[in-house]
């Protein structure tokens, strides 16, 4: 008598890794998710404006590096980068007061990427790492995925409080501290000159490295530029800048870069090896020739001005459409405005019913690495038009307004 075999049975997930389980995924993009809707008006994003790319341009560079070199530009290449892009990246961050040469340098897929080789090179399980409170969302993420402990350093409406970085680094011996001082992202904040000098000698005095990510600081509207940490007496030997094309020319290149002292340059190097092996070379090459063949800063000087005009609708209007007693903060540039609502509003728990109204923002909560303040949120303002954030924040005000429900958060 044959016996019939069970059916084979479907194989479960393997059992994913601690840390995989330990690291939730990014709500910004859950939200982007939800509101893909093209009737909704998305303060949510961090997205550039898309009728402000140099299509031409882009499409020129990259017709051009395929009919001189398209065996060198569709071929492999060197982890480090293409030199011709390195050499024109070296040159702008001299320009701007930081002296670099190209072997300083090593291109990443998007500065996003960076910032997860630094996590891999540096830290361990057991290590400390200091962020701003609030912090951008991508970096936590980083951070708590390579396993490290995560402490907010505290600050107030200018950033991060350089006596409370001393006391923090004294006390919990830190493997780094990560900051975005210019347009922070989510709080659109700068840190002032003064506290950019006071870190950086905290930063020498205690032994501290510093991750200095600036995405946003070539879009600036107001006042006057201010030098990077890396550039004060006391932190060049001990700073990481990141910088990335995303903001400035286009984020689907996918192009960031870190500068870094060769060690750590070249632990980053190895643990891209392992990541993707280089960044795609075609769009290194376009990136290059686009910078041969272009002005670039006037180009961002165009979008920084478009960027105003929206910054400036959005400030107009933002009392008419936040409940009494609401603060927000007037940014110098990049692409954020950071609101608080009076208490008992909670931005997560009202979200939903400010969807129903055709219109988003970003809560603050995941934005903290610790205790969270509920009331918080962010609003992106240079993606759509002046007339299209006028509609929005009316929307967002008829969403904000107090409904059946005995509390704000509904």
């Amino acid at each position: 008598m044959t016996v019939a075999e069970p059916p084979p049975t479907r194989s479960s997930v393997p059992p994913l890794a601690a840390r995989a389980r330990a690291v939730g995924g990014s709500p910004v993009r859950d939200i982007l998710a939800v509101t893909a809707r093209p009737e909704v008006i998305n303060f949510a994003g961090g997205l550039p404006a898309p009728e402000l790319f140099d299509t031409k341009g882009i499409a020129a560079a990259y017709e051009a590096v395929l009919a001189e070199a398209p065996a060198r530009a569709l071929q492999y290449s060197t982890t480090e980068g293409e030199p011709a892009l390195r050499d024109a990246l070296a040159a702008r961050t001299t320009a701007r007061g930081l002296p670099t040469g190209p072997d300083d340098l090593l291109v990443t897929t998007g500065s996003q990427q960076a910032l997860s080789l630094l996590a891999t090179a540096l830290v361990e399980p057991v290590d400390t790492v200091l962020v701003e409170n609030p912090c951008y969302l991508a970096a936590l993420q980083a951070f708590g995925f390579a396993g490290a402990r995560v402490l907010a350093v505290p600050g107030d409406e200018h950033g991060l409080d350089p006596g409370a970085l001393e006391e923090l680094v004294v006390r919990e011996r830190p493997k780094l501290l990560y900051t975005v001082p210019t347009f922070q992202n989510p709080t659109g904040r700068t840190l002032p000159a003064g506290r950019r000098a006071a870190v950086a000698a905290v930063a020498a005095r205690h032994g501290l490295w510093i991750v200095e990510d600036d995405p946003y600081g070539e879009l600036r509207y107001d006042g006057e530029r201010l030098p990077w940490i890396a550039a004060h007496p006391g932190a060049e030997d001990r700073t990481v800048l990141l910088g990335s094309f995303s903001k400035v020319m286009a984020p689907g290149l996918r192009l960031g870069w870190l500068r870094a002292p060769g060690e750590l340059r070249r632990a980053c190097a190895v643990a891209k090896q392992a990541a993707d092996l280089h960044t795609p070379t075609v769009n290194q090459f376009a990136a290059a020739r686009y910078l041969a063949d272009n002005d670039l800063d006037a180009h961002v000087a165009r979008v920084a001005g478009v960027y105003r005009e929206r910054r400036d609708a959005m400030l107009s209007g933002l009392a008419a459409a936040l409940p009494a007693g609401s603060v927000w903060n007037r940014p110098e540039g990049g692409m954020f405005l950071w609101a608080r609502l009076p208490e008992p509003y909670d931005t997560t728990a009202l979200l939903p019913r400010v969807v129903r109204q055709n219109v988003a923002y970003v809560p603050g909560a995941p934005f903290y690495a610790g205790t969270p303040d509920r009331t918080t949120l962010r609003l992106c303002f240079v993606t759509q038009t002046p007339a299209e954030i006028e509609e929005g924040l009316r929307r967002l005000g008829e969403g904000l307004s107090p409904t059946r429900s005995a509390t704000p958060a509904d």
